[in-house]
């Protein structure tokens, strides 16, 4: 009884609900955070910034205490009140990070001013391109642009992501309307005209990293667009796959992911231990190693150098994409798909 009493101030109690993508929270990693913090992980996979929206938007943040969001993602909770800001001095692995993700106000969207300071509202903690990766045996010249998710010879033998900000980006790249997150007015009707082309060339779209690589071995496709980058390379040659990975002339589509605090949060030092422990050696290993993903305390994996990434920014309205691409999605053509 003496050493239950001495022992149990040191150990939190309950439960940090978690939000997360596929790969981003290890087995190891929950068992190190549990033995750390006595508190047990309550961890929800999510498939799409959508997905994400919805489910911490729901009951303003109530459902979980801290999720992974991309830097662009993040401005719509921000702007909703969603997210409390992190203070850093409580997350001491951030100090083992490399200096340009220490150099926080320097990474577009995380720290902004509020009552008369600068405040931050998410820690970087894994980041990927978005490329394409191409069966060798049916394409020995690799695709060098995005438009090759197009290609009528390709039809039936192409993947793509079920997401409606990340298509319209593409659709953008496509038909050369400059920025891929500002659509003008006059550039929606073609981007939607775009998307339906797309749909009709596609075998099917995907959500989650291990589903893409089913669908892949399944169907025999042929070229996917890798919302999740490396981290699908190395699931399909695990898989055996003789896959190439390449970067498109446009400029691939890239995201940096952080850990991020909801208002709602039930306890706030416990979300910054869960922080802390996802910077940590293990976690960051088991991005590399197991998931094919960069860290943000040692060098990315290679890459193409010459092939500057294009860093996420918000678009111009969310909402819009996602609506119009379930319309899409769904068969509708296009004058249905923009009605209002």
């Amino acid at each position: 009884m003496a050493l239950l009493v001495f022992f149990a101030p040191a150990r939190a109690a309950g439960t940090l609900r978690v939000l997360a993508w596929p790969g981003y929270a290890e087995a190891e990693v929950l068992r190190e955070f549990e033995q750390r913090s006595g508190a047990k992980v309550e961890l929800t996979i999510v498939g799409s910034d959508e997905a994400l929206w919805h489910r911490i938007n729901a009951r303003g943040g109530a459902d979980f205490d801290v999720f992974a969001v991309n830097t662009a993602e993040l401005q719509r909770y921000i702007q909703a009140g969603l997210v409390q800001p992190v203070d850093v001095g409580l997350i001491a692995n951030t100090r083992k990070q490399l200096p340009r993700f220490r150099d926080l106000a320097a990474i577009p969207g995380l720290v902004h001013r509020r009552d008369g300071r600068a405040q931050t509202f998410a820690i970087p903690y894994t980041y990927a391109e978005m490329g394409l990766i191409y069966d060798k045996r049916q394409l020995p010249v690799p695709p060098s642009s995005i438009s090759a998710l197009w290609d009528p010879r390709l039809r039936g033998k192409v993947l793509a992501y079920d997401g409606g900000a990340h298509n319209f980006s593409l659709a953008a790249q496509a038909l050369g309307s400059g920025s891929p997150f500002r659509l003008a007015s006059a550039q929606w009707p073609r981007a939607v005209d775009k998307l339906i082309e797309l749909r009709r060339n596609v075998l099917g779209f995907y959500s989650q990293p291990e589903e893409s690589v089913r669908l892949f071995q399944r169907h025999g496709a042929a070229l996917m667009h890798a919302n999740y980058g490396m981290q699908q390379v190395q699931l399909l040659k695990a898989a055996g796959m003789d896959i190439g990975y390449v970067m498109p002339r446009e400029g691939a589509l890239a995201w940096l992911d952080c850990w991020a605090i909801t208002r709602g949060a039930r306890d706030r030092k416990l979300a910054h231990v869960w922080i802390d422990t996802l910077l940590a050696a293990k976690a960051s290993e088991l991005l590399v190693t197991r998931q094919g993903l960069a860290n943000t305390i040692s060098e990315a994996l290679p890459r193409q150098p010459e092939q500057a990434p294009l860093w996420l920014e918000p678009v111009e309205d969310a909402a819009r994409r996602e609506a119009l691409w379930q319309r899409i999605r769904s068969g509708d053509r296009a004058a249905k798909v923009l009605a209002p």
